[in-house]
């Protein structure tokens, strides 16, 4: 542990099978305020489960997890999220009141710009692309204050103004002591140390 830094997660025992296929057995780790965990493995590793487990999402495992916060993360899985009856910045307002926070008009704006989604603060989110809405569905963690954030895949079907924005958003949330969990199948390129948890070992 970092001088200074606090356990946000200790995680102990974890043993999930899934049909005929333990996806792990008696995995341990901890998170610490600002660190990332790097959460890898092939396809079908179970890292999706094991996000969903943390988030208290699936609850068929053995094994205890034990957060010190006094709310739970601010997760986003593999899919946006977004309402697609409701236009862009109806959905940001939205997924931030469902964190108990408020965006003004001026902190949406700003943060589309940053996710390359300036101009479309009045557009229905059922005519966006897929990568269109998953920039959507990352604003909240722009807007919300959390201390940890668990993301499932956020760089898929992102372009690269948005996976640059997306960075910038980590290196601010590890430097004001919040942590990430999250999953990747690329190389992450941080200035900040990562902690890999790789499933396939």
């Amino acid at each position: 542990m970092a001088l200074g830094s606090e356990i946000m997660l200790q995680a102990t025992g974890l043993t999930c099978q899934r049909s005929r296929n333990r996806l792990f057995d008696n995995l341990c780790f901890s998170l610490d305020s600002g660190e990332i965990l790097h959460v890898c493995g092939a396809n079908g590793s179970g890292k999706s489960t094991l996000l969903r487990i943390l988030m208290g999402l699936f609850t068929d495992y053995d094994g205890n997890v034990d957060w010190q916060l006094e709310n739970f993360p601010l997760y986003m899985g593999h899919k946006s999220g977004v309402n697609l009856r409701l236009t862009v910045a109806e959905n940001i307002r939205w997924l931030c009141r469902l964190q108990g926070s408020e965006a003004s008009i001026e902190e949406i704006d700003r943060v589309l710009v940053e996710l390359g989604l300036a101009g479309y603060q009045d557009t229905l989110c059922a005519l966006l692309s897929e990568g269109q809405r998953k920039r959507v569905g990352l604003a909240r963690f722009f807007l919300c204050q959390n201390p940890c954030w668990i993301m499932d895949e956020p760089f898929s079907a992102i372009d690269p103004v948005g996976q640059s924005s997306l960075i910038q958003a980590f290196s601010n949330q590890l430097e004001t002591g919040g942590s990430i969990i999250l999953t990747s199948h690329q190389q992450l390129l941080f200035e900040h140390d990562v902690q890999l948890l790789d499933l396939t070992l």
